[in-house]
């Protein structure tokens, strides 16, 4: 019998299992033989208070700090590019995210040229976010996975969920190879599972989407400098970074998909490649390796974290996007204080409440 059960061992479920764990029983349950199968360990690795947009923010800025003060983020900066055309659009976006207390300079072309190197000429504007820093992700979920089991946490690895029925004032749980456990509350972190699992629950479905994102790598000449900041495009077309003297390189694809284990489609890294060679006058020598992954959305595409209002005992923590790593910590603690009857931190639990949608 545990307090809490559950679904997902990924970022979301990791990371809400060790903040619930030493006031609670707590069982993870992962489909996959491994935590981190899916879109956690697939991610492009950034922590930048933009992404996501003024929605998401707030509990981007909350986990900063977090974030810092135990080593896993490096400072990287983030470079959002227009041409003249995206002017009005640019300054606009920089406005938006400055009143709500992020860091942001505007660049100009010469500005711009000092920071990226053979970039070609219709990129004339840019804003900056020197708060931006690259993302230790495999460190940040293994920490999460210690700490939980430390306090006392159950990890069940390929415990895929095959019934959940509520009776009696607890969740009766089985999952596909026979093993059972009960729990007086159900959290649905499944990520792009998330509405089958609340099926399974008797809960009705959010809308959630999966969209596929993919990331290739290229190795450039020049190589990429190690100081390049993460560059992104207004129109959200494109965004690359470096690692290890290498370009990692997205398209900036939202390709619906079914929940599954996502496959780099040769046309998107095409595209990326296409795009890439737009902004830069860089020689691809080499496309190395190329990935995908999905990042889910609920409709209005802000996270869900709170009770379902029709179903007694479940939980939803779900519908990150692709944004869940960075908000991982604040995140966390949110859904932790509603589930163990507490007042939530800094971060006003009412924008994400599945209520929303009733």
């Amino acid at each position: 019998m545990f307090d809490i059960a559950i679904v997902g061992a990924g970022m979301a479920g990791a990371s809400l299992a060790a903040e619930l764990a030493p006031h609670a029983r707590v069982l993870l349950l992962e489909a996959e033989a491994a935590p981190g199968y899916h879109a956690t360990g697939r991610s492009a690795a950034f922590w930048t208070e933009s992404y996501g947009g003024p929605g998401v923010q707030p509990l981007t800025t909350a986990s900063g700090p977090w974030l810092r003060e135990r080593g896993f983020l490096t400072p990287r900066g983030a470079l959002t590019i227009a041409r003249e055309e995206g002017r009005a659009r640019l300054e606009s976006f920089a406005e938006s995210f400055a009143t709500l207390g992020v860091r942001i300079e505007r660049l100009d072309r010469a500005a711009l040229g000092m920071r990226i190197s053979g970039l070609r000429s219709e990129w004339v504007l840019g804003a900056l976010e020197p708060d931006c820093c690259d993302i230790d992700v495999a460190a940040l979920h293994q920490h999460y996975l210690a700490a939980a089991r430390k306090a006392g946490t159950q990890l069940w690895c390929a415990a895929r969920l095959a019934r959940a029925e509520h009776g009696t004032g607890a969740w009766s749980l089985t999952m596909e190879d026979g093993r059972s456990a009960r729990a007086a509350l159900l959290v649905d972190a499944a990520g792009a599972w998330a509405d089958a699992v609340a099926q399974l629950a008797g809960a009705r479905k959010l809308g959630f989407q999966a969209y596929r994102r993919t990331i290739a790598q290229l190795r450039t000449a020049p190589a990429a400098p190690v100081d390049l900041p993460l560059v992104l495009d207004l129109d959200e077309q494109f965004y690359f970074k470096p690692d290890a003297g290498r370009v990692w390189l997205s398209p900036h694809d939202e390709t619906l998909s079914v929940p599954c284990d996502a496959a780099p489609d040769e046309l998107d890294v095409a595209t990326a490649i296409d795009r890439f060679e737009q902004v830069v006058d860089w020689r691809i020598e080499r496309l190395e390796h190329r990935w995908a992954g999905l990042r889910t959305f609920a409709p209005d595409r802000l996270p869900v974290y709170g009770f379902d209002p029709a179903v007694p005992g479940f939980f939803w923590f779900a519908g990150q996007g692709g944004f869940g790593i960075q908000t991982a910590p604040a995140a966390a603690q949110l859904a932790a204080a509603q589930l163990l009857g507490r007042t939530p931190g800094t971060v006003d639990p009412a924008p994400f409440q599945a209520t929303r949608f009733y």
